[in-house]
């Protein structure tokens, strides 16, 4: 016999849809670096990367030379005038949290890879931080892309992200000078 006064177990709550930010891009980009989605503490503050763990700025700091905890504007600033243009490869999904793994597949929507490549020919490399970025690129965006387009080159630098932390900060930097030969 069941107990009339038993709570009823409730359907998970579905998770909100997230929206992910516009690219940060000059007017001549040759490097763009894409990640996959905003962490929740990069929507709450309206910042790519701005979980205070994340690695992706003080990297940035050191390969450009900026003074370390350079704002933000100051920092997409740096990017344009070096020639890197930042985006995400998801536009928008549902995602409990922030880490990637609970990115729900079905209701991933991609940012318009081919507008982009068509608006900025100059961007003659990818890089994606960290595997997530890569794996929907080449999922959901690259079988849409047509001749030079994906032909441009990739490469997969390790993931900023603190969840990420089996690699030391100086190991990501090293990894990640790669992108100052593309520019």
């Amino acid at each position: 016999m069941s107990d009339a006064r038993a709570p009823k177990a409730r359907p998970p709550t579905p998770a909100p849809i997230r929206t992910a930010f516009p690219p940060i891009l000059g007017e001549a980009p040759r490097l763009l670096i894409l990640g996959s989605m905003p962490s929740e503490a990069s929507l709450a503050a309206r910042q790519y990367y701005g979980h205070p763990r994340n690695a992706f700025w003080p990297i940035v700091e050191r390969l450009l030379k900026l003074p370390a905890g350079s704002g933000y504007g100051q920092r997409a600033a740096a990017l344009r005038e070096h020639g890197i243009a930042l985006w995400d490869v998801i536009a928008a999904c549902a995602r409990p949290g922030s880490l990637d793994a609970d990115i729900r597949p079905e209701t991933v929507r991609v940012n318009d890879f081919a507008a982009l490549f068509d608006a900025h020919p100059g961007i003659r490399c990818i890089a994606f931080n960290g595997g997530t970025a890569e794996r929907e690129f080449r999922r959901r965006v690259l079988p849409g892309l047509g001749g030079a387009h994906a032909a441009i080159e990739r490469l997969r630098l390790p993931s900023t992200s603190p969840a990420h932390a089996g690699m030391r900060f100086e190991d990501k930097l090293a990894a990640w000078r790669v992108i100052l030969e593309r520019l």
